[in-house]
């Protein structure tokens, strides 16, 4: 394995204590990486820094060990319900992680207390907590944080323990603006004392994180750390170590030859990004059926309390799949990632570079791997243009076992999976029509009878998509979906019950003529105004 270094940590112009290096010898780290050479000392020398460097490159460390120094340097030693420092990161897998590197320094300096204030859990417990074992280093995601200092009432005054704050960093700046965490960040900011220091970590510089170094950050230092040799002639965002590939075929092809794929890779630990949480749900359950005796694991956004359960234990395997969304695309650092699949091309291109960064981390080999539809090509010159991100074509695989019709019998024996194939569809459908690129993923120009029988569907959903449009190429199954049963035979109960109300219902209802009177055009305005606001929130829990 080929790392990129800059001297030892003893070379620092900083000298650190003998429990952080002791630490980084037992971690395997005898080097720095140049994020860490570069931020380390500027940091401890109490200058606000604003670091950008590419995925995987160590920014972690570029700020804990600070942390650490900083606190120990200081002259009022900590109480224990005192705040010396606050690390705020977008989703809770990143917070876990982070809060997991801490605890191998902390336990050297038993002085210090850590917290992990994040969703997923209860706030009343996490108070408790506080207030037993103190957090005199905080680790959370914004809306947790936020919530944590207006729980007064609930006997936490979270604003006068941070009166002592000495440094704060903002982990993945760049995503917690775009996953517009804005408003919480500002509303935390203002509890916080302006006698501080700030760092600003992130993958990407953006307009909005700009705007926050100029609102934020007093005279920043400014450091932008680029992959050495062609990288950074080029300005190449991906890791040097990353080996990228594309595959061109047919939607109706792309499963058989992502499981063909994985079959031949089964020791290997795998990465699969699909578009949405119901794509993830529905393949995640058809790939357990196809590969076995491998461990597949699903994760995504909409999942409430299994989430950080799932992460750590995925993190922990030697081999295995995570099939996920871009709930993992950002920061997260799952170790011997293998290979990154990319099912469906994300919606962004800075995403695309982001999924591809989870693998080949501070210097190891990795591959990744990006699904094309022959309409997408052109997406690879667009790569290799607007993210420096070259792409060579890796042929479709030979002698691939068609697994379709089997994912048809799965979805004719039990409705649970009928439902999430049908899930499924109308999701990746919506969220290709919404694509950033939309002038190479062009939703008019989509084979939907091709699309659909990628996903095994047994017929065509109704959507409006779909309104008015033939699909001779596509043949529907000859049995009546409705009276597919759910293997479940509570919920096929439950089904049976409602069904028969339905029928009541109808029955009742014939012959009555109905009135619907057109809503008031301000009725209309405040009811997507209001629809507005829930999608934003929901976005909001399902990172936080």
């Amino acid at each position: 394995m080929e790392r990129v270094t800059e001297g030892r940590w003893e070379s620092l112009p900083v000298t650190l204590s003998p429990g952080v290096l002791q630490t980084l010898r037992e971690l395997g780290f005898p080097h720095m990486t140049p994020v860490q050479s570069a931020t380390i000392p500027l940091f401890m020398n109490n200058k606000d820094v604003a670091a950008e460097a590419v995925t995987g490159s160590g920014k972690t460390l570029a700020f804990v060990i600070p942390i650490l120094e900083i606190l120990l340097r200081r002259e009022e030693k900590l109480k224990k319900m005192q705040v010396g420092a606050i690390v705020i990161t977008p989703t809770r897998e990143l917070a876990v992680q982070i809060d997991e590197v801490l605890s191998h320094f902390t336990k050297h300096f038993p002085q210090f207390s850590q917290i992990l204030l994040i969703g997923g859990r209860n706030p009343v417990e996490d108070i408790e907590k506080f207030k037993e074992h103190g957090g005199n280093i905080i680790i959370a995601t914004p809306g947790r944080l936020e919530d944590m200092f207006r729980r007064k009432a609930d006997g936490l005054d979270l604003a006068s323990c941070v009166k002592s704050l000495d440094v704060l960093v903002l982990d993945e700046a760049d995503r917690l603006l775009d996953m517009g965490f804005e408003a919480s960040l500002n509303t935390i900011l203002d509890f916080l004392p302006k006698q501080r220091r700030t760092g600003l970590f992130s993958a990407t510089q953006t307009q909005e994180v700009e705007n926050l170094v100029r609102a934020g950050l007093r005279n920043p230092v400014r450091i932008t750390v680029k992959e050495k040799g062609v990288a950074a002639s080029s300005t190449q965002k991906t890791p040097t170590r990353l080996e990228n590939y594309y595959m061109i075929c047919k939607a109706d092809e792309k499963f058989n030859q992502l499981v063909h794929f994985l079959r031949e890779h089964k020791q290997e630990k795998h990465l699969v990004f699909f578009s949405t949480c119901a794509c993830v749900e529905y393949y995640g359950k058809a790939l357990e059926s196809f590969v076995k005796n491998v461990k597949i694991m699903c994760i995504h956004g909409k999942m409430k309390h299994k989430r950080n359960k799932i992460f750590t234990e995925f993190r922990k395997l030697p081999s295995g799949i995570l099939v996920c969304t871009d709930v993992m695309a950002r920061g997260v650092d799952i170790p011997e990632v293998n290979w990154v699949l990319q099912y469906d091309p994300p919606s962004s291109a800075s995403a695309f570079v982001h999924r591809c960064g989870r693998t080949a981390r501070i210097g190891h080999l990795g591959s990744a791997l990006v699904f094309l539809l022959p309409m997408e090509e052109s997406y690879v010159n667009f790569l290799s243009i607007n993210q420096k991100c070259p792409l060579q074509e890796m042929k479709p695989l030979k002698n691939v076992v068609d697994v379709l019709p089997k994912l048809k019998t799965l979805s004719l024996a039990d409705r649970a999976m009928f439902e999430k194939g049908m899930k499924a569809f109308v999701s990746c459908v919506q969220a290709y029509a919404k694509h950033e690129c939309n002038l190479i993923f062009r939703i008019k120009d989509l084979d939907f009878a091709s699309f659909a029988r990628g996903f095994a569907l047994l017929r065509m959903p109704k959507m409006p998509e779909l309104k008015g449009k033939c699909f001779s190429d596509f043949v529907p199954v000859s049995i009546d979906t409705d009276s597919i049963p759910f293997k479940d035979k509570n919920r096929e109960k439950q089904r049976q019950k409602l069904l028969e109300q339905q029928r009541k219902d109808r029955q009742e209802n014939e012959g009555k003529r109905k009135f619907i009177r057109n809503k008031a055009w301000s009725k209309q305005k405040a009811k997507k105004e209001k629809k507005k606001k829930m999608t934003t929130k929901r976005k909001r829990e399902e990172v936080n």
